[in-house]
């Protein structure tokens, strides 16, 4: 009766299944093949299990991060795995000193570049690169190579080295129990890759020629039928460029947008420094009408502040 409900139903466990297929195979044994399908009829019960075991997750040991960080007009991304120290002596035991390190775990560490930058002197090309690492108690040797692959010293060529520089180490200001790494002293033209792990901290520094690519922008920029004045007019004035040359553009910025408070703020700006004081009072009290209008509370007292300094 049980069974007849489990035909109807179609509900069988797995082990039924491979009964089930096993007594039909029975008559097949005087044929002598009975031997190989009894294996793939059992091969089959087990295909379910073998998937569920396939699709198991756990969580990583040493997770992988992949951080990017925006620097001048491009960008850099670091993608590295973070082991911890777990109660472990790290450095000049579990990473010896005076050997290559891949700065990570599971698979190698990767610099990619959307723009060229300059590391320890030596400029890169936009690309992907591996970073390595050779750890010692006052100093370090960071490596950049060719290769995206080494994940032990034994993959390592040396003949494939791009860069090499050497960073002196500090001290951490905690225990950091987690390797971590990433992009800090942001400024227009490069950042700091910092480092830290257990006690120790290092800063490897990173430069791009950002100026020379932004002005041959703005070289080209100027020559469209529709200029960006206002972005030109700030980085001539914030980088102390052609100041005569920054107020010609604000001020047609300002034309092409005059209800515009931001803009006729920044027109404020570079009037005075420009050391035009009557008209950027003018344009300081303008842009105040317009934000109070707008009811941005923010360049209310920006606009305030200016015309304090400008009295």
């Amino acid at each position: 009766m049980e069974a007849a409900q489990r035909q109807k139903s179609g509900c069988y466990n797995h082990y039924e299944i491979l009964n089930f297929r096993l007594s039909n195979l029975l008559p097949l044994q005087k044929k002598g093949i009975m031997k190989k399908t009894l294996m793939t009829a059992a091969l089959a019960a087990m295909l379910p299990f073998a998937m569920l075991a396939q699709g198991l997750k756990t969580p990583a040991p040493s997770p992988l991060q992949t951080i990017k960080q925006e620097v001048g007009v491009g960008t850099i991304e670091l993608s590295y795995s973070r082991p911890s120290v777990k109660g472990r002596k790290i450095f000049g035991d579990l990473e010896k000193y005076g050997m290559v390190w891949r700065t990570g775990a599971n698979n190698a560490t990767i610099l990619t570049l959307s723009e060229e930058v300059t590391i320890g002197g030596t400029k890169l090309p936009a690309g992907k690169y591996g970073l390595l690492s050779i750890p010692d108690p006052k100093e370090w040797t960071f490596i950049i190579t060719k290769q995206t692959d080494v994940t032990g010293a034994a993959a390592y060529k040396q003949d494939q080295d791009l860069v090499r520089v050497k960073v002196k180490t500090e001290k951490a200001p905690v225990k950091v129990e987690t390797l971590t790494m990433q992009f800090g002293n942001l400024k227009n033209n490069g950042c700091d890759l910092m480092l830290m792990w257990e006690d120790v901290a290092l800063k490897l520094p990173i430069t791009t020629d950002v100026d020379g690519r932004v002005m041959s922008q703005i070289q080209e920029n100027m020559k469209t039928a529709k200029p960006a004045y206002f972005q030109a007019a700030l980085y001539y004035s914030e980088n102390n460029k052609d100041i005569n040359k920054a107020v010609e553009w604000i001020n047609k910025a300002a034309q092409e947008q005059p209800e515009a408070y931001w803009v006729i703020y920044q027109q404020a700006n570079i009037l005075a420094k420009a050391n035009k004081k009557t008209e950027a009072i003018a344009a300081a009290n303008k842009s105040l009408t317009l934000a109070k209008a707008e009811k941005n509370d923010n360049y209310v007292v920006m606009n305030e502040k200016l015309l304090a300094k400008l009295k």
